[in-house]
C-alpha cells in the first residue's frame, strides 16, 4: 500500500504528454542557441548598427497587442507570463510553461529594385511558478527562461572591375545574441508589487567583408571576418499597482526599465584566402590560407537605459485595453569605428483583446482576439535621417481542451506584426515585414499538495 501511494504522482506526471512535449522543445531550444550563433533570423540592412535588430522580452500574447507590457498582469482573467515586467510574477497562481517559434517575411526596396527573404527559428522557452502557500504567506513568483536578445542579418553586394577583370565586393552580417534570465516578483503591499530579472547575454556577431573573383579560377578571394563576442550580465526591474474598480473592472498601472548595463565585447579579425573551384558549382570556394588573425579590442560597452510606463483596463475575462510609452537611450553605446552614433528611441504602443462569450459552447466565442499598433522613432540615423518603425499587430489565443479535472489547461497563441521600417526617400532602404510568432502555453497546478489522491 505504501508503494501504491508513491506511484500515483509518478503516473500522473508521466500521463501529461504536454509537459514532456514542452520539455523536449526546451531541450531543442538549448541546443539551438549553439547553431544560431552562425545564422540569423534578421534580414534588415539596419541590423548592422549597434547590436543588431532588438527582439524585446515579449511572448506572442503581448506582441499581438502592439507590444504593451508595463501594465499587463492578467489576460482573460488569468495571470500571464510577462517577462518584460517582472512585477507581474507575483500574480502567478499556477505553473506556466511557454515555448514557441518565430518566423518572418521581409521585402526590401530601394530605388525601384526590391527583393524578398524569409526565415524561421525557435524563439523562446520560459517557465514561471508561484511560491505562495494556499493558507500561508504570499512569497511571490519566480520565472526563468531563454530567448533571443538581438539579431544581425544584412547582405550588400556590388560588381566592379580591375584591369577588365570583374570581381564582387560584399558586406555580410550574421549571428545573434541570446539572453538567459531568472526573475522574481512579490507583492510588498496588498495592491502593489515589484520585481526584477537578472540576465546573462551571450552570442557572437559576425561582420564579413569579401572580395570574390567568381569567374577567374586562378585568382585568390579574400574574406575578412570581424567577430564580436558578447558576454555580460543585465538587470531589469518593474513595478505594478493594481486595483479593482467594481463591476468586474480592474486597472493596472505599471513601470518597467533597465539600468544602462555594461557587457563585454571582444572583437577579433580573421582574414582568409579562398579560390574559386568550378567543380563545386556556382561560386564554389576552396580555403587556401589564413593570412591574418588579430585581436582588435576587448572592451566594455554600455547597453541602453530603458524606461516604459503604461496601463491596462480590463473587465473580467471579456476584454482588456492598454497603452505604453517607451524610451531607450542608446547615446552612450560605443559604436564600431566608422558608424554613426546612436540616439534615443521613443515609441508608443496601444492594444487590447476581446473574448466574445466566455460561457459559450461555440469554440469561436471563447477564442481571444487581439489587436494593436506601435510606432517608434528609432535610435538609428542614416545620413542624418532618423528611421521610424511602425506596425499593426493581430493575434489569437486558441484554448485547448482542459484535462486533469480542470487543473491543466493550455493555449496556442499566434501573433503577426505587419510593419515598415525606413523609407525609400533620401536613397534609403524601405523594409516591409511580417513577423509571425507562435507560442504554446501550458498552465498546471504543479508543486501543490493535494488534500485527496
Amino acid at each position: 500500500m505504501v508503494y501504491y501511494k508513491k506511484l500515483i504522482p509518478l503516473r500522473r506526471i508521466f500521463r501529461n504528454r504536454q509537459l514532456f512535449t514542452l520539455l523536449g522543445i526546451g531541450a531543442m531550444l538549448l541546443g539551438y542557441t549553439e547553431t544560431r550563433a552562425q545564422s540569423s533570423t534578421s534580414h534588415s540592412p539596419y541590423s548592422q548598427f549597434g547590436l543588431g535588430q532588438m527582439r524585446e522580452d515579449q511572448l506572442p500574447q503581448t506582441r499581438s497587442m502592439g507590444g504593451i507590457t508595463s501594465g499587463v498582469r492578467y489576460q482573460s482573467g488569468l495571470p500571464i507570463l510577462n517577462i518584460s515586467n517582472p512585477a507581474s510574477y507575483s500574480a502567478f497562481s499556477l505553473a506556466i510553461l511557454d515555448a514557441g517559434l518565430y518566423g518572418n517575411v521581409t521585402q526590401l526596396a530601394k530605388s525601384g529594385s526590391q527583393g524578398h527573404t524569409a526565415d524561421f527559428a525557435f524563439s523562446h522557452f520560459a517557465f514561471g511558478f508561484t511560491l505562495n502557500k494556499t493558507n500561508g504567506p504570499k512569497l511571490g513568483g519566480v520565472s526563468f527562461g531563454l530567448m533571443p536578445y538581438s539579431d544581425v542579418g544584412y547582405n550588400t553586394a556590388s560588381t566592379r572591375q580591375i584591369d577588365n577583370i570583374p570581381y564582387k565586393s560584399s558586406l555580410v552580417g550574421e549571428g545573434g545574441v541570446n539572453k538567459a534570465y531568472v526573475g522574481y516578483g512579490v507583492s510588498i503591499l496588498p495592491n502593489f508589487s515589484i520585481g526584477a530579472n537578472a540576465g546573462f547575454l551571450f552570442g557572437n556577431l559576425y561582420d564579413k567583408s569579401m572580395i570574390e573573383f567568381p569567374y577567374e579560377a586562378g585568382m585568390y578571394n579574400t574574406v575578412q571576418t570581424r567577430t564580436r563576442q558578447i558576454r555580460g550580465a543585465t538587470f531589469d526591474y518593474g513595478a505594478q499597482y493594481f486595483k479593482a474598480l467594481g463591476n468586474k473592472m480592474n486597472l493596472t498601472i505599471g513601470y518597467n526599465g533597465s539600468l544602462n548595463n555594461t557587457v563585454n565585447s571582444k572583437t577579433s579579425s580573421l582574414t582568409t584566402l579562398t579560390q574559386t573551384d568550378p567543380s563545386l558549382g556556382d561560386n564554389g570556394q576552396v580555403a587556401i590560407d589564413t593570412s591574418a588573425m588579430d585581436l582588435l579590442s576587448n572592451r566594455n560597452i554600455n547597453l541602453p537605459l530603458k524606461h516604459s510606463v503604461g496601463f491596462t483596463l480590463s473587465k473580467g475575462v471579456n476584454w482588456s485595453v492598454g497603452a505604453d510609452f517607451k524610451y531607450a537611450d542608446w547615446s552612450n553605446f560605443q559604436t564600431e569605428q566608422g558608424q554613426p552614433k546612436l540616439g534615443k528611441n521613443m515609441g508608443i504602443a496601444v492594444g487590447g483583446q476581446f473574448k466574445p462569450d466566455p460561457t459559450s459552447m461555440k469554440y469561436l466565442n471563447v477564442v481571444d482576439y487581439r489587436l494593436g499598433f506601435r510606432y517608434n522613432k528609432s535610435h538609428i540615423s542614416v545620413d542624418n535621417h532618423r528611421l521610424t518603425d511602425m506596425a499593426v499587430t493581430v493575434g489569437l489565443g486558441l484554448p485547448l481542451p482542459e484535462n486533469n479535472f480542470g487543473r491543466t489547461f493550455s493555449n496556442v497563441n499566434i501573433s503577426a506584426e505587419f510593419g515598415q521600417q525606413g523609407t525609400m526617400n533620401h536613397n534609403l532602404v524601405r523594409e516591409r515585414y511580417i513577423n509571425i510568432n507562435l507560442g504554446f502555453t501550458l498552465n498546471d497546478a504543479w508543486f501543490k499538495r493535494r488534500s485527496y489522491d
